[in-house]
């Protein structure tokens, strides 16, 4: 694409939207739905945060042609306008969240609307972008964690994982990241941690490899993570379990396809071996069978991570290896 490509499709876009308001053949009803439908083409993988704005400024046009004469003619077409603006105020990349906060805004005030006059899946998934705001928001402490997983459970009475199931795996695995990001006493961390665990399984009861291979490698990927780190009385089993599941994700995810996510799962892989004995009927005898495979697999990663320009990612690549190295001399 040569350079001001984008910034002239995005003119003409707007052009088109603005000259639907202006025309006098469209119905009012006509030109709202012009708008709305071209906002969501523009905030559809944006080229760059203009066309974030733009959809935004779209969607504001949309809203006042609803309110028409102070009156809301068209509750149905506002609320999708204030969801869709919810949608693209979110993907504006900011140093603060100010745009996150104003998402917030957007879903709270388009729920009630789309409840009474939507159908249940169009509810459903302005309440998983509502999780979605929430669970980042909650992470600045700007919003609880609970009220992000009662969001996402809301949405999941529709999208289960017969009818929807890759919306349901990707709300199952927010609620487990949500469960293991929850601040709790040292009494629920095992809860927390287990119920993060069943979330990852309950996703995969629906989501295969062949059909849904991008979800299954990350399903795989994260319930490795989960087993890893769950505070349990057999840690060598689950971290046997989580190198089964890392395995499973890299059925999918290779060097060539998907380098940095190729690199996360054989780093996850690596701690695992870590801590797993070469010889699970003789754990005496130490594991420098793993450490080895595990320093292997860490030089992997840090080449892939520094050659993505994810420098600190390699640096702790780097830092693993060096920890495996001290220990190999002290057994000396």
């Amino acid at each position: 694409m040569t350079p001001g490509t984008t910034n002239s499709m995005t003119d003409i876009a707007m052009k088109a939207a603005i000259e639907a308001i202006e025309s006098e053949s469209a119905t009012l009803t006509e030109k709202i739905e012009m708008l709305i439908e071209i906002a969501t083409q523009l905030q559809q993988k944006p080229k760059d945060a203009q066309q974030l704005q733009q959809s935004v400024t779209l969607y504001l046009y949309a809203i006042n042609l609803c309110q028409n004469q102070g009156q809301n003619q068209y509750p149905l077409l506002m609320a999708r306008a204030i969801a869709g603006m919810g949608t693209a105020l979110r993907s504006i990349p900011e140093d603060g969240f100010e745009c996150m906060e104003q998402a917030k805004d957007c879903y709270e005030t388009a729920l009630p609307i789309l409840q009474e006059h939507a159908s249940p899946e169009e509810v459903a998934e302005a309440e998983m972008n509502l999780g979605v705001v929430l669970q980042t928001l909650a992470g600045a402490g700007k919003a609880r964690l609970t009220d992000s997983i009662h969001a996402y459970q809301r949405s999941l009475r529709v999208f289960t994982g017969e009818t929807y199931p890759q919306e349901s795996a990707i709300l199952h695995n927010n609620i487990a990241i949500a469960y293991l990001s929850m601040p709790l006493s040292a009494e629920g961390e095992d809860m927390r941690q287990a119920m993060a665990v069943q979330s990852f399984q309950q996703a995969l009861q629906w989501i295969t490899l062949i059909d849904h291979p991008s979800e299954y490698a990350m399903l795989q990927n994260n319930l490795g993570n989960a087993l890893q780190y769950l505070p349990s009385t057999h840690p060598v089993e689950n971290s046997w379990r989580a190198v089964a599941a890392y395995d499973q994700a890299l059925r999918v995810r290779t060097a060539r396809d998907t380098p940095i996510e190729y690199a996360n799962t054989i780093a996850n892989k690596a701690n695992a071996l870590c801590n797993l004995p070469d010889d699970y009927e003789h754990p005496e005898l130490g594991n420098p069978l793993h450490l080895q495979q595990a320093k292997a697999y860490y030089r992997e990663a840090a080449e892939l991570f520094q050659q993505y320009g994810r420098s600190e990612q390699a640096m702790a690549m780097q830092q693993a290896i060096e920890e495996i190295e001290r220990e190999e001399s002290f057994a000396r």
